[in-house]
């Protein structure tokens, strides 16, 4: 086993404890509680889960999804969130190695999980993952430069290349932000009612922060595609009323904003790799 097959398999195994913890913020934010006290407990009985039954997919799978204490059925959520976050910290490190880059993919990779399942069953984006995920984004890109996009166009040339990356760090978030909340704005004042949520423009904020500009330029196109084509079939299918069906468009983003750091096209053609 290579080196960095070791690390990406301890990093998984990171993940799924990661992953663990993020199902406590995906209930909990969006009601206001607190993500350390109490401990992990069962929504039906209410009474604490054991740790022996609280490990990150084997517990799950031994009580057969079921509470030890009541019988009450656990949620697909729980195993699917443990298991997709120790996937992509594992795809993190052999995507970038044992680096600072893998480091920070594997956060935005949970932050963007967090997320994508808060929105889905809640249709909340809590500001301790946007606002506070875009505020470790700006940090980062002090440290892990990003490629500039349009920096060189607008930020002075003989900046250090850490000055650069957090200038197009802020660009990033600011600019697709401006633009969502213009388009949120225009369908409120057409259709008087509220169209877009102020928390997917604090979501696509994040994105840019970690990404740039390209990459949550990207990101933007590609969730709202996926967010139209898909959102509408569901509609369909599922016979809801299109005039009233709130759809989760910050999970959509978070879908497509998985994409980039892991299928790109080569800087060679000329596609500037957004990590």
């Amino acid at each position: 086993m290579s080196e960095t097959v070791l690390v990406a398999a301890i990093a998984a195994l990171f993940g799924l404890l990661i992953g663990s913890f993020l199902n406590v913020c995906i209930f909990r934010l969006p009601r206001d509680l607190s993500v350390v006290h109490p401990r992990s407990f069962c929504t039906g009985c209410e009474k604490q889960i054991a740790w022996y039954d609280n490990i990150p997919v084997l517990s799950y799978l031994i009580l057969g999804a079921k509470c030890r204490n009541c019988g009450e059925p656990f949620s697909w959520r729980y195993p699917v969130v443990e298991l997709l976050t120790g996937l992509l910290f594992f795809a993190s490190v052999m995507r970038f190695g044992a680096s600072a880059d893998s480091i920070k993919l594997c956060i935005f990779c949970a932050l963007i999980v967090g997320l994508t399942f808060m929105d889905f069953e809640e249709r909340i984006l809590a500001d301790e993952f946007t606002v506070g995920g875009m505020i470790f984004g700006l940090l980062l890109s002090f440290f892990v430069p990003l490629p500039v996009f349009v920096g060189h166009f607008i930020l002075p040339s003989d900046w250090k290349e850490s000055f650069l990356s957090l200038g197009e760090a802020l660009l990033g978030g600011l600019l697709p932000a401006l633009v969502l909340w213009g388009i949120g704005e225009l369908y409120f004042r057409i259709r008087g009612r509220e169209g877009l949520g102020f928390g997917d423009v604090k979501m696509i904020a994040m994105i840019g922060a970690f990404y740039g500009l390209q990459g949550s330029l990207v990101t933007l196109i590609f969730g709202s595609l996926a967010g139209s084509v898909l959102g509408l079939l569901f509609i369909a299918v599922s016979k809801k009323d299109a005039a009233s069906y709130e759809l989760p468009f910050g999970s959509f983003l978070g879908v497509a904003a998985l994409v980039p750091p892991f299928f790109y096209v080569e800087a060679s053609s000329g596609i500037v790799v957004p990590w």
